[in-house]
């Protein structure tokens, strides 16, 4: 038979579980707006019944409930849901890396616009034009320098920012490295606590969060893959363990290990220029705290795709074979390559000419319009108008003319004509207008391609977040109907306690009174 208090026990389980569960309601709510916050539920179950099966056991028809318990407090969270939203933070981060990079190279590039290369050049092609029909016009002779300082400058310009802004990426990636190993550290205490709490038979929910959004942070910044690693212990089959967290190449395949669950420990990620020379050409993993650094891998074999690759493919990197690829250095390479072929030419054809002199026709004195370029390497940066025709009668030393005849502009024709002659370049044959021409297409297709894949991955990040809200985040409507179902849970149970209280009041104080 089971004991006369025995309904006042069961409410009283009541009493407590409804209570816990308003606890968490009102946890959920105070968490409402907390970023990174998982809601969380009170798993109830029901206690054991009475009598326990056994030999022994009191003869009564059937097993009685003995009430409710709160079995765990877990949060809400979709682990497919992690995944498809790390997979799309990946895509997200590196394709805003490369759509930034890509839009600041358009606004230095700044074309078509009245103030790029191309007008630039336009402009100088024109002054010869004009120095070509009044060869002795001093003020035509004026413009066309003007415009060679203007043009040299305008690549001077364009070589400069270009450098400035790669600086800025080289920053940004060893800024990026260090948040990366940051966040790896924090990943690694995390698992130690969480190694700590959850063989005892407890849920870390608040630390998973954390954890989770480190991790979310983490998969914008490069790829990586996450392996829970159990805790061990007496922990939990709904316990989420410890994470072991790999980076990945493009195709899938860990390139290293930055956290290791399994042995509470991790690496350090380094971006490595070893032979100094401005490429980042190696990364290497090394262990927590050692001052050995590990191996180093060739750069190219560094494939995992987020801000971190993003940034590097920007700056430009050197593979094993000496091979320089980037978006800055490319660009920088054939901004150089331009210019280079255009001033020699354009020298070429100039010491051919004929000034002015005081007599007429006069002695070709082989006059530079350029200073000479010595290599492609830094052309755009270095070119500047000779000393022949910034000094003392410079004006009279641009050789307009190809007999030495003061009245004679053909050379002047021929200089302009460099603008349709056909040059070598590295991507073939091609006149200086196609070439640049080409550069800028290029670069704005680039950009076209990198701004689409950014919103298209940002679409699809927020649309997975969205869902993933819709399970882990806070909905006030819904923490307000359990707390109603909660509280009328729990003013039954009390009403209980009160009926049963009525019961044995009326069994102890109002039975054996008869006769009295």
């Amino acid at each position: 038979m089971s004991s006369t208090f025995h309904g006042l026990e069961t409410s009283l389980r009541g009493l407590r579980t409804h209570q816990s569960a308003l606890n968490t309601t009102g946890h959920n709510i105070s968490n409402a707006s907390t970023p990174g916050y998982s809601r969380q539920r009170v798993n109830f179950s029901q206690t054991e019944p009475y009598p326990a099966a056994a030999r022994n056991r009191p003869q009564v028809p059937g097993q009685m409930g003995t009430g409710v318990e709160a079995g765990t407090v877990q949060r809400v969270r979709e682990s497919f849901l992690d995944l498809q939203f790390r997979g799309e933070n990946t895509k997200s981060g590196y394709w805003a890396s490369r759509s930034d990079a890509l839009q600041k190279m358009e606004e230095v590039m700044n074309e078509p616009s009245d103030h790029g290369l191309a007008k630039t050049m336009d402009r100088f092609w024109q002054s010869l034009q004009d120095l070509a029909v009044n060869p002795e016009d001093s003020g035509a002779r004026s413009v066309v320098r003007q415009r060679g300082i203007a043009l040299a400058e305008t690549f001077n310009y364009l070589s400069s920012s270009l450098n400035s802004i790669r600086d800025d990426f080289k920053t940004q990636i060893d800024v990026t490295a260090k948040e990366i190993n940051s966040i790896a550290e924090q990943i690694n205490d995390i698992n130690k606590q969480i190694g700590e709490i959850e063989p005892h038979g407890y849920l870390t929910n608040d630390l998973y969060d954390k954890r989770d959004a480190l991790v979310d942070r983490l998969s914008e910044l490069a790829n990586v893959k996450v392996t829970a690693v159990g805790s061990g212990g007496q922990s939990l089959d709904i316990a989420e363990g410890k994470y072991t967290i790999e980076l990945m190449d493009a195709s899938g395949n860990s390139i290293g290990t930055l956290v290791d669950g399994a042995n509470l420990t991790g690496n350090t990620l380094e971006i490595l220029d070893s032979d100094s020379n401005g490429l980042m050409d190696s990364f290497a993993l090394t262990p927590f705290g050692s001052n050995t650094q590990g191996p180093a891998t060739p750069i190219e074999n560094f494939t995992s795709k987020g801000k971190l690759l993003g940034l590097i493919e920007s700056y430009g990197k050197e593979d094993t074979g000496g091979n320089v690829s980037g978006i800055y250095p490319e660009m920088l390479s054939k901004v150089d390559e331009m210019a280079y072929q255009f001033a020699t030419e354009f020298n070429n054809v100039h010491e051919s000419g004929y000034g002015l002199s005081s007599t007429s026709p006069n002695t070709n004195t082989g006059k530079k319009f350029f200073d000479e370029l010595t290599s492609t390497q830094g052309a755009a940066s270095q070119i500047k108008l000779h000393s022949d025709v910034t000094g003392a009668n410079g004006l009279n030393n641009i050789a307009a003319s190809t007999d030495g005849n003061a009245g004679d502009g053909s050379n002047a024709l021929a200089l302009g004509e460099v603008k349709d002659e056909t040059f070598t370049f590295s991507s073939g044959d091609s006149t200086l207008q196609s070439f640049y021409e080409g550069i800028i297409g290029e670069m704005a297709v680039d950009a076209q391609q990198a701004n689409r894949l950014m919103d298209n991955s940002n679409t699809l990040k927020q649309s997975v977040e969205e869902r993933r809200q819709s399970v882990s985040g806070v909905s006030l409507d819904e923490e307000m109907t359990k707390m109603m179902q909660f509280q009328h849970a729990y003013n039954a149970a009390a009403r209980n306690i009160t009926s049963i209280d009525e019961m044995l009041d009326r069994i102890i104080n109002g039975m054996g009174r008869v006769g009295r």
